[in-house]
Protein backbone atom coordinates (compact mmCIF):
# COMPACT_ATOMS: atom_id res chain seq x y z
CA UNK A 1 0.00 0.00 0.00
CA UNK A 2 1.19 3.36 -0.62
CA UNK A 3 0.24 5.74 1.60
CA UNK A 4 0.34 9.56 0.80
CA UNK A 5 0.39 12.23 3.42
CA UNK A 6 -1.22 15.70 2.87
CA UNK A 7 -2.80 18.38 5.24
CA UNK A 8 -6.02 19.74 5.54
CA UNK A 9 -5.71 22.77 3.10
CA UNK A 10 -4.27 20.38 0.74
CA UNK A 11 -6.18 17.07 1.24
CA UNK A 12 -9.34 17.89 -1.32
CA UNK A 13 -6.98 19.16 -4.44
CA UNK A 14 -4.49 16.70 -3.66
CA UNK A 15 -7.51 13.60 -3.97
CA UNK A 16 -9.25 15.47 -6.89
CA UNK A 17 -5.96 15.44 -8.90
CA UNK A 18 -4.90 11.68 -8.06
CA UNK A 19 -8.73 10.55 -8.58
CA UNK A 20 -9.76 9.11 -12.22
CA UNK A 21 -13.00 6.99 -11.60
CA UNK A 22 -12.20 4.58 -14.84
CA UNK A 23 -8.87 3.59 -13.10
CA UNK A 24 -8.95 4.29 -9.13
CA UNK A 25 -12.41 2.68 -7.09
CA UNK A 26 -12.83 4.63 -4.02
CA UNK A 27 -13.07 2.36 -0.92
CA UNK A 28 -13.55 4.47 2.45
CA UNK A 29 -12.76 7.41 4.34
CA UNK A 30 -11.04 5.80 7.34
CA UNK A 31 -10.61 7.37 10.96
CA UNK A 32 -7.97 6.74 13.43
CA UNK A 33 -7.47 7.95 17.15
CA UNK A 34 -4.02 8.81 18.47
CA UNK A 35 -5.20 9.22 21.86
CA UNK A 36 -3.79 12.55 22.16
CA UNK A 37 -6.29 14.39 20.65
CA UNK A 38 -5.70 14.28 16.63
CA UNK A 39 -7.20 12.17 14.52
CA UNK A 40 -5.55 10.43 11.53
CA UNK A 41 -8.53 10.24 7.99
CA UNK A 42 -7.18 8.51 5.37
CA UNK A 43 -8.85 8.17 2.11
CA UNK A 44 -8.48 4.65 0.87
CA UNK A 45 -8.26 3.38 -3.42
CA UNK A 46 -7.68 0.52 -5.48
CA UNK A 47 -7.12 0.13 -8.79
CA UNK A 48 -9.19 -1.17 -11.16
CA UNK A 49 -8.10 -4.93 -12.05
CA UNK A 50 -4.69 -4.33 -10.50
CA UNK A 51 -3.72 -6.97 -7.55
CA UNK A 52 -2.64 -4.91 -4.48
CA UNK A 53 -2.46 -1.95 -5.65
CA UNK A 54 -4.02 0.66 -2.93
CA UNK A 55 -3.16 4.10 -2.22
CA UNK A 56 -4.55 6.00 0.72
CA UNK A 57 -4.00 9.76 1.20
CA UNK A 58 -3.70 10.63 5.00
CA UNK A 59 -3.69 13.78 7.46
CA UNK A 60 -3.69 14.72 10.85
CA UNK A 61 -6.11 16.84 12.15
CA UNK A 62 -7.23 18.24 15.40
CA UNK A 63 -10.43 16.54 16.44
CA UNK A 64 -11.97 20.35 16.49
CA UNK A 65 -10.91 20.54 12.67
CA UNK A 66 -13.36 21.52 9.97
CA UNK A 67 -12.73 18.80 7.58
CA UNK A 68 -13.65 19.46 3.71
CA UNK A 69 -15.94 16.92 1.56
CA UNK A 70 -14.81 14.68 -1.37
CA UNK A 71 -18.12 14.28 -2.20
CA UNK A 72 -18.76 16.97 -4.91
CA UNK A 73 -16.43 14.75 -7.25
CA UNK A 74 -16.79 11.00 -5.33
CA UNK A 75 -20.42 10.97 -4.41
CA UNK A 76 -20.19 7.43 -2.61
CA UNK A 77 -17.43 8.85 0.36
CA UNK A 78 -21.03 10.59 1.68
CA UNK A 79 -21.56 7.01 3.56
CA UNK A 80 -18.15 6.94 4.86
CA UNK A 81 -18.15 10.83 5.46
CA UNK A 82 -21.19 10.46 7.67
CA UNK A 83 -19.56 7.44 9.40
CA UNK A 84 -16.91 9.08 10.34
CA UNK A 85 -19.17 12.15 12.12
CA UNK A 86 -21.50 9.76 13.97
CA UNK A 87 -18.41 7.18 15.34
CA UNK A 88 -15.72 10.00 15.77
CA UNK A 89 -17.83 13.09 16.36
CA UNK A 90 -15.58 15.08 13.58
CA UNK A 91 -17.04 17.96 11.83
CA UNK A 92 -17.13 16.90 8.02
CA UNK A 93 -18.36 19.93 5.53
CA UNK A 94 -22.08 18.55 4.67
CA UNK A 95 -21.63 15.12 6.76
CA UNK A 96 -24.73 14.93 8.79
CA UNK A 97 -25.17 12.79 12.23
CA UNK A 98 -27.19 10.47 12.81
CA UNK A 99 -26.40 7.69 10.36
CA UNK A 100 -25.46 4.75 12.14
CA UNK A 101 -25.89 6.16 15.79
CA UNK A 102 -29.55 5.47 17.74
CA UNK A 103 -30.07 8.94 19.57
CA UNK A 104 -29.74 6.71 23.11
CA UNK A 105 -26.03 5.62 21.80
CA UNK A 106 -22.63 6.11 22.94
CA UNK A 107 -21.61 9.30 20.99
CA UNK A 108 -18.16 8.98 19.72
CA UNK A 109 -18.00 5.07 20.48
CA UNK A 110 -14.39 4.84 18.40
CA UNK A 111 -12.86 7.19 20.06
CA UNK A 112 -10.37 7.21 23.16
CA UNK A 113 -11.63 9.67 25.32
CA UNK A 114 -16.17 10.24 25.53
CA UNK A 115 -16.88 6.74 26.23
CA UNK A 116 -14.96 5.24 23.30
CA UNK A 117 -12.47 2.48 22.60
CA UNK A 118 -10.46 3.47 25.74
CA UNK A 119 -12.78 5.35 28.64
Amino acid sequence: MQKIESSLERIVTDIKSFYDPKKWHFLTVNGIDNCDGTLELQWIFSEYGVKNSIVSFFVTVSEDAQIPSVTPFIPSAYMGEREIVDLFGLFIEGAAKGLYLDEDSVTTPLRCRQGGADA
